[in-house]
């Protein structure tokens, strides 16, 4: 499990296609000082396995479902992943609890400035995961923890104050550009939950 409270900001060394599916190095030396394989490690709001720890950097594999339902197959040497190591019980809960099992993607509408170092992003939401959000409730984006500030057809918006932007990947970002999406494993329980309830007429 994850908070979405991003610790630090890793580098893409290589993705190399497998037989199956794929394998990731991640270079981020504060991620990996205390690191077992095995470990989870959240990147880009994906939860993977830590495997090869290297003094800088370490290995995951991807499955084709990840390469499938994330923005991973779009990721290249030198690009920024957001990184978040799994939660102690002794760790605040300061984001949401989330479970980096991505959703699906979304494609950034607009970044615009909102001035004292603020930013406005706003995303596409995929048609199935639209009864999913709703005004001020949470959303990972990127592994972000996030709070939904509009909710306008497909399009949600949220506001990225100066120490997220600061310390995440979304500097580098631009209109038209994919980002992992996770919405609150609440919502799904109790849609699931309120399915098997017969009503009477």
């Amino acid at each position: 499990m994850f908070t979405g409270l991003i610790e630090t900001v890793g580098e893409v060394v290589s993705l190399t296609p497998q037989a199956t599916g794929a394998r990731i190095r991640v270079r981020a030396a504060s991620i990996v000082k205390d690191a077992c394989e095995g470990d989870s490690i959240c990147v880009n709001g994906v939860c993977l396995t830590a495997i090869s720890i290297r003094k800088r950097s370490f290995f995951a594999d991807l499955a084709p479902e990840t390469l499938m339902r994330t923005n991973f197959s779009t990721l290249k040497p030198g690009d920024l992943v957001n990184l978040e190591r799994s939660l102690l019980p002794t760790t605040r809960l300061g984001g949401h609890l989330l479970q980096g099992h991505v959703d699906g993607v979304a494609s950034i509408v607009s970044i615009k400035g909102l001035g004292d170092g603020n930013w406005w992003l706003t995303i596409a939401l995929p048609e199935a995961l639209e009864r999913y959000l709703v005004f001020k409730g949470s959303i990972a984006i990127d592994g972000i923890s996030l709070t939904v500030a509009t909710v306008e057809g497909n399009e949600v918006g949220v506001t990225i104050i100066p120490h997220t932007w600061l310390h995440t990947n979304l500097q580098q970002r631009k209109p038209g550009d994919l980002v992992n999406l996770e919405t609150d494993v609440i919502a799904k329980y109790v849609e699931k939950m309120l399915s098997h309830i017969s009503i009477p007429k």
